[in-house]
């Protein structure tokens, strides 16, 4: 099979931009087979964990020494989605990895303005095409060691259902190789870049809130003591769950959301919007409404907590938007979320850089189709 891709289809295909009967065969394939391969499951469970010892020995190697938190954030992070799509982690030594990660986190910041430019755009359109070739390349290996009673993963069980489509005579179902290689870039960039960047978000936000990450240590210590954290814990640690929450809801990691598509002829603040039309739900309008936060603005916890301390859930917490086209990932990120950052917490005290007080780390964003901190470095002292 060729390499040749036709990128022209590329945004009515796979799972983010597209629309219509690609879309909803896509979406449910990739829901089915993300569970299948242990989405929301024990089995994701067990690969957290594994992944957080890794995670853990490369901030100990820093030995207590300022270093920016990125890389190892987003490769650990990546390692997840890797190991449901592909069937395995990777090293984080291995370059294959690394450079696809690398770009991916590159390019969400060249697309910081809506209109891209000339020399961005260019730039941008090359690592789409380098990590194309590197997924065809990842693809032609699966295919060749393809075991249909026993798919490792997500593309195994895509090429499974192409070849039996294709063995029954359908020659034009939506189970074709841009369709694929579309459906795995966009599981690629939306469970990398999202989840590691509110990862990023609450390490820094314990950086400069100290009194805070105090709490969250505090109640693991009590809660937890020096066990592998796990899942069903979150229930007992509601201080540390409202502090992630009120993480992805200060840090409104996906401002403008994911396209979506007007069902019927609607009037919508005085305004006439056609059936068929697609809107952007700006999310800060619900995660920082005045009328639903006592402080929008602000970082405060409290927002998910009642006066005994019990966590409390709210109606306008809706970071995985809402509606059809919500997050499909969305019990993924929130089990990494918890177990990344309860680990990490139970583990090391994160501190400004030497030099740097805590009111000078900046929460202003660094926008793209993310928003990401702006460049910093913290330390990550180790506790145990």
């Amino acid at each position: 099979e060729t390499d040749e891709h036709d990128s022209t289809t590329d945004f009515i295909l796979g799972v983010l931009w597209s629309n219509g009967d690609s879309w909803r065969e896509m979406r449910r394939f990739a829901l089915v087979n993300l569970r299948d391969f242990g989405m929301g499951k024990k089995a994701c469970e067990d690969k957290i964990i594994e992944e957080c010892q890794h995670l853990i020995e490369v901030f100990k190697d820093f030995k207590g020494k300022p270093f920016d938190t990125t890389q190892p954030t987003n490769y650990a992070v990546s390692n997840i989605i890797c190991s449901m799509v592909y069937g395995s982690r990777f090293e984080y030594s291995d370059p294959e990895f690394t450079t696809m990660v690398d770009r991916t986190n590159r390019n969400v910041l060249l697309t910081a303005s809506l209109s891209i430019q000339v020399f961005n755009a260019k730039t941008f359109i090359e690592m789409v095409a380098a990590n194309q070739k590197q997924n065809f390349a990842l693809f032609r290996r699966l295919k060749e060691t393809l075991n249909p009673d026993m798919c490792r993963g997500f593309v195994d069980a895509f090429l499974v259902r192409k070849q039996n489509l294709e063995a029954s005579g359908n020659k034009n179902s939506h189970f074709h190789n841009d369709n694929l290689l579309m459906t795995v870039t966009n599981l690629f960039n939306a469970g990398t870049e999202t989840t590691s960047t509110t990862l990023r978000w609450g390490l820094l936000l314990m950086a400069k809130y100290p009194k805070i990450q105090d709490r969250v240590q505090e109640e693991l210590r009590r809660v937890i003591g020096d066990r592998q954290v796990q899942v069903s814990d979150r229930k007992s640690l509601p201080f540390t769950d409202a502090v992630i929450h009120e993480t992805q809801r200060l840090g409104n990691i996906v401002p403008t959301s994911l396209p979506h598509r007007t069902s019927r002829d609607i009037t919508f603040h005085g305004y006439f919007i056609k059936k068929g039309t697609t809107v952007y739900p700006v999310l800060a309008s619900v995660l920082h409404d005045p009328s639903e936060w006592e402080k929008p603005h602000s970082f405060h916890p409290a927002h998910f907590l009642d006066k005994d301390g019990k966590f409390v859930k709210r109606d306008a917490f809706l970071p995985f938007s809402a509606g059809r086209r919500i997050c499909l990932g969305e019990s993924l990120a929130r089990m990494e979320l918890f177990m990344f950052f309860t680990t990490l917490l139970q583990h090391f005290r994160f501190t400004p850089a030497p030099g740097v007080r805590k009111d000078d780390l900046d929460l202003t964003p660094r926008g793209g189709i993310t928003l990401s901190p702006a460049p910093h470095q913290l330390c990550a002292v180790s506790q145990m």
